[in-house]
């Protein structure tokens, strides 16, 4: 198969070492337990305060550093890439996309800035790299993207034209024809179109379709989290059952948990206990005389404390101990539809992981990510700060990512 020659963007080079020589490309590369496609490694060519970065995502990965160093840039670059993995247009995915572009960084001549991001992401296909190329200013819109397999590139596009809102697509077909040449829109993912328009009936479209549907998948997997206490502690409306980004609706997801899974209840109130004050017996719902629900612990004895009496580390203990135990099926996340939950790995992006929470609750919550992480089917990537990146390391199946301003 003769591969496409790469436009526009980054070539693959040796990624930077991590602190005992380890280079951060081969810890992305190490072997994991996983139930489907995973995203191994996040790359920042030039985005925010980052260039030229090249991050693992393990099983538990945490970016850690003081203010400033880039921890947020970092999960925000994931979330773009899944939502656009997902099919989302370019403008809902970076509402303020100059705010992207590397500080201090000039204009061509056009007036044209932009940034690069892309990932790798692991399964049956083997390792699958994604570049993204987009123009942030004068017009926002993808100049440039390249997926690559095995050595090769099966797809990349590229700006023609500036005054049509297509970029030119190429992709292998190892037919009668070699490659198939087509306009894509600027605005989407060029990846995530392919399987609409690759008919597969060639080996050449056979592995482009297995290559691009496995980043999909790993890419659409993610469920970002930002526990909001302050949301947390009201009643909330019967059946609003899939988890929400703020978890203001902890109540009837554990109302669902609690009958659906026995096992993940019972472990759930065992994180309980062990990361809010006092002894927890259980995890129940009251159903209020307006119909809306409200969570209790109970404390044994016939006691309860209703949630909005917790403080704001238990709260955020709670739903984050929650989206761990739960997984795919419980939280509001746009997954594959036809690829089977058992297949599924749900990466949690949780942005100040340790906000609020003390030692204890750190811990607490490490440990059990790790346990969950094990069975293949959810990987956790968060932030934390510089002091509790040195107590996260500590722990047994987290690698941490250090940082600098």
């Amino acid at each position: 198969m003769t591969a496409l020659r790469p436009e526009t963007l980054p070539t693959p080079s040796a990624a930077p070492a991590m602190p005992g020589g380890t280079s951060l490309a081969a810890s992305a590369r190490m072997p994991v337990r996983s139930a489907g496609p995973v995203v191994t490694e996040l790359r920042l060519s030039a985005f925010a305060s980052h260039r030229g970065a090249v991050f693992p995502i393990g099983p538990v990965t945490l970016f850690g550093g003081p203010g400033g160093s880039g921890k947020s840039s970092a999960l925000r670059a994931y979330e773009a890439l899944a939502r656009l993995g997902g099919g989302d247009p370019l403008a809902e995915v970076f509402p303020d996309p100059a705010a992207c572009v590397p500080e201090g960084a000039a204009a061509d001549p056009q007036g044209r800035r932009g940034f690069r991001i892309g990932c790798t992401a692991d399964g049956p296909a083997g390792p699958v790299r994604l570049d993204v190329a987009i123009q942030a200013e004068p017009t926002l819109r993808i100049v440039g993207e390249r997926l690559t397999g095995g050595g090769e590139t099966l797809l990349t596009t590229a700006l023609r034209d500036p005054g049509r809102a297509t970029v030119q697509a190429a992709w292998h077909t190892a037919g009668a024809v070699p490659v198939t040449r087509a306009p894509l829109p600027d605005d989407r993912l060029g990846t995530a179109l392919l399987p609409l328009r690759v008919a597969g009936r060639t080996e050449g479209q056979l592995r482009v379709l297995a290559a691009a549907e496995q980043m999909v998948v790993g890419l659409r997997s993610v469920f970002a989290c930002e526990p909001q206490p302050q949301w947390m502690r009201a009643p909330v409306p019967i059946g609003d059952d899939r988890l929400r980004r703020g978890c203001d609706n902890l109540a009837a997801v554990l109302e669902r948990t609690r009958a659906q899974c026995v096992q993940r209840h019972a472990r759930l109130v065992a994180a309980a206990h062990a990361g809010c004050a006092g002894t927890v017996t259980a995890l129940d719902v009251e159903r209020l005389g307006d119909g809306s629900l409200r969570a209790m612990l109970g404390r044994g004895a016939g006691r309860a404390t209703p949630i909005e009496r917790l403080g704001d580390g238990e709260l955020r203990y709670l739903a984050l101990a929650l989206v761990l135990l739960t997984g795919p099926e419980a939280v509001g996340t746009d997954a594959e539809g036809e690829v089977p939950s058992a297949m599924q790995t749900l990466a949690v992006l949780a942005d100040g992981l340790d906000r609020d929470l003390d030692d204890g609750q750190l811990r607490e919550l490490l440990a059990l990510a790790v346990s969950v992480g094990a069975t293949g089917h959810l990987r956790l990537i968060g932030t934390v700060t510089g002091p509790n990146a040195e107590r996260a390391r500590e722990t047994p199946g987290v690698t941490v990512v250090d940082l600098e301003p």
